[in-house]
């Protein structure tokens, strides 16, 4: 069942019969059912591999924004975390997420996925299901990883490492693929018309709402806020790493937007594509130089990582909807969102509320700017539709991992003491430091 609701998922996009000109005879314009599912196949894995390095994006990002005393304990947390995703969703996720009835709230649990691509395997094939059961799979889990790397940033320098992993396994085997049903696989909110292309609120807003959260419980870095409100500055320990890990994210979003198109079989589809990687592209643009610009006005000087966030804020604000802006409404969106880091920053400071690489700012918030100004570029979507969207995923990913933060606080505990801090989660979690010869 969950199957056949992911193909009404894809059925908008899937052209089986559809125009290719270089890929047909003379005689017809239409591409055969295996030249589609070739093709759409291709799409899902090649855009699966570049969602799948931007797990090094994050982890260069955060390795960059961490102090060097942590550098190792945050890598050791993205190569674990996108591990976990992985069996997870292989184990519980993807069928919860694709093996809803239409309309409903919770889909298959408890069930293990495996690929069915038997139609194609017998003495006469059938393509008819439009791409290979593994590449959308791969596809899929991809983004699952993505959700749980943007929480790891946000609370590094003073989490335990267990604790987190555990999160970050009930996060990526549950909590998102419970909210991804409610759109991508036909639950209530794609039957009211919610429209969120490639995840600005299913993914970055569950994660930001997530990694929100867990800064809450677990209270800021030690010496980060003074008694009477400063804010002291504990600047990160490379700002080349940082730099990569933003033009890594930046390919990889590619591939996060574009792959959303769920088809490569038709002349149609190519074209979207390449409208979908203009306005990713600019809408970075627009959010490094209105970061760029605004850091410099409220700052006397540019702020690199607020640029770097900029980009980051761009990119998030396009993904609800990359295919049907114009260049200059890609431009505009993005720019909202590398200005709304950079006042979301000093916001979050103001509350007390620690969040080292700023993923809230930008995953968080410039994912709810990109889901409600979506109905701007696409009239088939409602300001109010996707304004319950956008409070439903936050309501149920706050109240989930609002429970769940608390019940591992109690439990085990999820902060370092002050000693290990001070000296350095790669000491005291890993006994292996990222810079042994100047730790600081």
């Amino acid at each position: 069942m969950f199957m056949s609701n992911w193909k009404q998922v894809c059925a908008k996009s899937l052209s089986l019969g559809a125009g290719v000109a270089l890929l047909a005879s003379p005689a017809s314009a239409e591409v055969s059912p295996e030249t589609a599912y070739v093709f759409n196949s291709f799409l899902f894995l090649v855009c699966g591999f570049l969602v799948m390095f931007m797990a090094a994006g994050f982890a260069m990002l955060e390795s960059g924004m961490v102090r060097s005393k942590n550098v190792a304990t945050i890598c050791f947390k993205n190569i674990s975390l996108f591990s976990i995703a992985g069996l997870m969703y292989w184990l519980v996720g993807y069928n919860l997420m694709y093996g809803i009835e239409e309309g409903g709230y919770i889909g298959e649990l408890f069930s293990v996925w495996s690929a069915d691509d038997s139609a194609i395997m017998g003495e006469t094939p059938n393509f008819e299901g439009g791409y290979a059961a593994g590449s959308d799979w791969f596809f899929q889990m991809v983004f699952c990883a993505t959700t749980a790397s943007i929480v790891s940033g946000t609370i590094a320098e003073r989490m335990k490492l267990w604790p987190f992993l555990i999160f970050t396994l009930f996060l990526t085997g549950f909590i998102y693929p419970i909210v991804g049903s409610w759109e991508w696989g036909t639950g209530f909110l794609d039957a009211m018309g919610f429209s969120d292309f490639a995840g600005s609120t299913l993914v970055h807003s569950t994660g930001g709402w997530a990694a929100l959260v867990g800064a809450i419980v677990l209270g800021a870095r030690t010496g980060k806020y003074g008694p009477n409100g400063q804010v002291n500055p504990m600047p990160g320990s490379n700002m080349t790493l940082a730099t990569l890990g933003t033009f890594i994210l930046w390919l990889g979003w590619f591939g996060f937007n574009g792959g959303s198109q769920l088809a490569l079989g038709s002349g149609a589809d190519a074209a979207a594509i390449s409208n979908i990687f203009i306005n990713t592209n600019m809408a970075a643009a627009g959010g490094v130089v209105v970061a760029g610009l605004v850091s410099q006005a409220l700052y006397g000087k540019v702020d690199l990582t607020m640029a770097l966030n900029g980009a980051i804020g761009g990119l998030v604000s396009i993904t609800a909807e990359p295919l049907t802006p114009s260049i200059g409404s890609a431009v505009f969106i993005g720019g909202i969102g590398g200005l709304l880091v950079v006042l979301a920053v000093p916001l979050l400071d103001k509350l007390k509320i620690d969040d080292v690489v700023g993923a809230i700012p930008a995953h968080l918030v410039c994912g709810i700017w990109g889901t409600m100004i979506v109905p701007l570029t696409n009239s088939d979507a409602s300001y109010g539709v996707q304004a319950v969207g956008v409070v439903s995923v936050g309501a149920f990913t706050v109240i989930a991992s609002g429970i769940l933060w608390s019940l591992l606080k109690v439990t085990m505990g999820i902060r370092v003491d002050e000693e290990e801090e001070l000296i350095g989660l790669d000491k005291s979690e890993l006994g292996i430091e990222a810079y042994p010869e100047f730790s600081r």
